[in-house]
């Protein structure tokens, strides 16, 4: 059971070998959860979910057969010792001229999204200018040109090619013309397209080559990444006894129609996506190229007449499962032999394929199970008793009823449609019931939450206001409390509240971090209890890694989500109950998640992020005359460009060089601070210095001087037992020189829920400026750490940073924040809510306010006031929230890290 160790950067051959070389050489303490190094800006190193962990009994005992061999090309074995054959280190450009013109194919053909027609006249211009200035020939003479040596990159091909699909039955003059036409699929080779994403160094490093089982404690288990779960180290055990040695490659498929143009023909496409399921979630969450276009499937429409014909509809299923079958046929030889292929780290392995998860929404997965609208896919529960788990389908008992039972019989009592194969039965070991995936974005965000929740409520609104005039009064009330909430990082904002013509998925996450506050007060409590435990469920499903205490968070979260949504059938709005597909999909999350690892690597947001690069962007760049072909066309080239990056990156080809950036900012910061981040606090441009006393007369805070005193004395003597507050003010150090002032500073933390890099580190920008955009002032809140022996709230205080400053004493610069302190309200979280509620704390008719080191503030916090049924007055300004409540919920889902530290 090989094992990589990223720090000596070679492979150990066995897992025992690999915990005892960790611990030998390796004795790495687990990383701090709140920790921080500070230039200017707060840098914080939050909980990891990759510390230390256990090797389970079950590892060790399978370790003999979970191997995955280093072989030559072969196929013969090597040493485990054996270095990687040599690769090409030449520095050639082939074949582009040099680096520059590498660029500009890149830049134009990639980034900028060009016409040819532009792309003409661009370089006419150049080799205008050219030729002013006595210079040789233009990077290109045409646009033809540029295309022709992006079509000579010998990387990342796997060529196109199409097959037809026709109805093969009697066919008769009189026959509908359904039956008579031929349907083109157009596909890659399969085989070689996982070649070449196996063999891509960009997953160096971010590639699992054996199933393996994570333990936090020795009864906790963790699962994170797609070969943590259960399914593939079954599969790996059950790999013939004959084929130790070789490497399971799952094959993670995602198919999902879209819509390129409404007002223009309406024309739908329908690509089908592969990922290796060896990589990991953060690289296929990531804009990499770890899932990538594999075929389009045809699309039979057009026949309106036969819309309610059984026979046709059949037929569009079987269409569908046969393409499949015909789209993966290359990859069926390798499920039973060994394929050698080149691996991330340069050595070649056997390989053994097996078809894996197919992340689809619920109308694909109707499709892919060969079931009944209105059915689960993955248990026999009835459409009228979806309110529970029924008993799990597999494929030996979808056979069995197929070959007992009548077509009729079928689709009434199993909810199976006997003329439909699912394309799974033509491959080994494949059970298309087993590989049905949780789909967040379609049966959470977009399904219960949207669809459901959020139109329940505006229903109960309206059915129980005493006139329609009233019941639009408390939805603008309601849309003004969302659009009334404060700033904070990352947030989308709701000038109208809810009302917008077309959501989206992003809509709908942005909606989840603000509605729970703004409809208390007009449903009833246990209404908004359902929506709380609904939004605990779902952030919790969507974090990273999940061990066994969030598995069994969500068990919790889920059952009171079952009580209380009882609510909504009491109520009037649910009088049928809630036999609903997307909401019983939830029951079976922690079941999938032990079987496939964390469902945010297996969501279909990764596929509909796909479709902009693959179908959208391309579409928009062809004529419109039949542009499936310059689509793919475009989408070959866009591969190409992108494994030629990685060869040149590979070996080191590029220069590089620092580039200054105007306003002090890096290339990557980004003004809400969704960038990237890498756990290096960065210098935003000082804003102004200033003498202390003048300073304290600028912000009005008299105080200032003595603050910043006593701040210091705690800085020098952090051992003396007298706290400064109980000192003299004269026996604490002065501050001489200027103070330097900012308006923001950076907080960087491991998040990798959110929007972050490879690493999972996610990077806000906290603000405490009197003019934000030239306008009105904002004063973030964050969260302080107080108690390092607590992790939750109880070692937390909230406040407000009214500013940014630093100064230096006997040359050590010390940044810190001048903070309006919150108290939590009460002993206990707010019983309705879920949520802390808290209060400014006002001492004597004035703010309490107190000086903070910076490594001190965890990250940036997010404040929503209660209303109750006080209605907010009209054209209300965000920017005056924090003045204008008395109380204010400590929002939990303002984004998913937050949870994650508030929960």
């Amino acid at each position: 059971m090989a094992r990589w160790c990223r720090t000596c950067k070679r492979t150990i051959p066995t897992l025992s070998g690999f915990v005892q070389h960790n611990n030998l050489r390796h004795k790495r303490p687990k990383p701090p959860k709140h920790q921080s190094t500070f230039n200017f800006h707060p840098h914080l190193n939050g909980k990891s979910h990759r510390g230390p962990s256990k090797v389970g009994l079950l590892s060790l005992l399978t370790t003999v057969i979970l191997t995955a061999r280093k072989c030559n090309e072969h196929g013969d074995f090597l040493p485990d010792h054996s270095p990687p054959p040599p690769r090409d280190a030449t520095h050639d450009w082939a074949p582009f001229s040099d680096e520059p013109s590498f660029e500009f194919a890149e830049l134009m053909f990639e980034k900028v999204q060009s016409s040819r027609g532009d792309i003409d006249e661009l370089l006419r211009i150049l080799a205008k200018k050219n030729t002013q200035d006595g210079l040789e020939d233009p990077i290109y003479h045409s646009c033809a040109d540029l295309e022709a040596t992006i079509d000579a990159i010998e990387y990342g091909e796997a060529s196109w090619t199409s097959f037809k699909v026709r109805y093969t039955g009697e066919i008769t003059p009189q026959s509908p013309s359904w039956k008579q036409e031929e349907f083109v699929v157009h596909t890659r080779d399969s085989l070689s397209v996982i070649r070449s994403m196996v063999g891509s160094v960009d997953f160096d490093g971010s590639f699992d080559y054996i199933p393996f089982e994570e333990f936090t404690a020795p009864d906790c288990q963790r699962w994170s990444n797609f070969m943590s779960g259960r399914w593939a180290f079954k599969k790996a055990i059950a790999t013939d006894p004959g084929m130790h040695g070789a490497m399971l490659v799952p094959i993670i498929l995602g198919a999902d129609k879209t819509t390129v143009s409404v007002g223009t023909g309406n024309q739908e496409f329908h690509p089908v996506y592969i990922c290796a399921g060896n990589i990991h979630n953060e690289m296929r969450r990531s804009h990499r190229d770890a899932v990538v276009p594999l075929a389009f499937l045809s699309i039979p429409k057009g026949y309106r007449e036969f819309d309610d014909d059984e026979e046709y509809r059949i037929f569009k299923k079987q269409v569908y499962h046969s393409s499949l079958a015909q789209i993966l046929s290359p990859l069926r030889h390798g499920m039973t032999d060994p394929e050698v292929l080149a691996c991330p780290d340069g050595h070649y392995r056997r390989a053994i394929f097996e078809l894996g998860p197919f992340i689809a929404d619920y109308p694909e997965q109707v499709y892919l199970a060969g079931i009944v609208q209105g059915w689960c896919p993955k248990c026999r529960a009835p459409p009228e008793e979806l309110e529970r788990e029924g008993r799990p389908r597999f494929r030996a008992h979808t056979e069995a009823l197929m070959d007992t039972f009548e077509p009729i019989d079928l689709w009434d009592a199993f909810g199976l449609v006997a003329d439909v194969i699912p394309f799974t039965n033509h491959f080994p070991r494949a059970d298309i019931h087993e590989l049905i995936t949780p789909d967040i974005l379609h049966q959470l965000i977009k399904g219960t939450f949207k669809d459901h929740l959020v139109s329940w409520v505006e229903q109960y609104v309206i059915l129980n206001a005493a006139s329609e005039r009233e019941a639009n009064i408390i939805l603008a009330d309601i849309d003004r409390r969302i659009a009334a909430v404060p700033p904070f990082p990352g947030l989308r904002r709701f000038p109208e509240g809810r009302r917008f013509k077309q959501w989206t998925g992003n809509d709908s996450k942005a909606l989840m971090k603000v509605f729970l506050p703004a409809i208390v007060g007009y449903v009833p409590d246990d209404m908004v209890r359902c929506i709380a435990a609904f939004l605990d469920f779902c952030y919790l499903a969507r974090r990273p890694s999940h061990d066994s205490p969030c598995l069994a968070s969500m068990a919790e979260a889920l059952g009171r989500f079952h009580h209380y949504r009882v609510i909504f059938e009491e109520e009037g709005i649910r009088p049928n109950g809630f036999s609903l597909p997307r909401q019983h999909a939830m029951v079976h999350y922690i079941k999938n998640i032990q079987l496939f690892g964390s469902p945010n690597g297996l969501c279909s947001s990764i596929t509909e992020s796909k479709h902009i690069p693959v179908v959208k962007r391309p579409w928009r760049a062809s004529n419109r005359n039949q542009p499936i072909g310059q689509m793919i066309r475009r989408n070959t080239r866009n591969s190409k460009l992108a494994a030629l990056r990685v060869e040149f990156g590979r070996r080191r080809m590029f220069r590089g060089g620092a580039r200054l950036v105007p306003g002090g900012q890096d290339e990557g910061s980004e003004s809400e601070g969704e960038g990237e981040g890498e756990g290096n606090a960065e210098r935003d441009g000082m804003e102004y210095t200033r003498p202390i006393h003048v300073l304290s007369q600028e912000v009005h805070q008299p105080l200032l001087p003595e603050l910043l005193r006593r701040f210091l004395h705690d800085q020098l003597y952090r051992d003396d037992n007298l706290a400064a507050a109980d000192l003299p003010l004269d026996e604490c150090p002065q501050i001489r020189g200027r103070i330097s002032v900012y308006h923001c500073a950076n907080a960087t933390f491991y998040a990798p829920s959110e929007r972050s890099g490879p690493n999972g580190m996610h990077r806000e920008i906290i603000r405490a400026n009197p003019a934000w955009h030239k306008k009105h002032p904002r004063y973030d809140t964050v969260l302080v750490k107080m108690d390092p022996n607590f992790d939750d709230m109880r070692g937390m205080l909230v406040g407000r940073v009214r500013l940014f400053l630093s100064f230096v004493h006997e040359k050590v610069r010390y940044p810190c924040a001048l903070i309006e302190w919150f108290l939590i309200d009460g002993d206990q979280c707010d019983p309705v809510t879920g949520m802390w509620v808290v209060k400014p704390e006002v001492i004597g008719g004035k703010r309490t306010v107190g000086i903070v080191h910076l490594d001190s503030v965890v990250r940036a916090c997010h404040l929503i006031g209660v209303s109750g049924r006080t209605p907010i007055p009209i054209r209300f300004a965000p920017h005056h929230s924090l003045e204008a409540f008395r109380l204010f919920y400590l929002s939990r889902y303002a984004d998913y890290h937050a949870h994650e530290c508030i929960y």
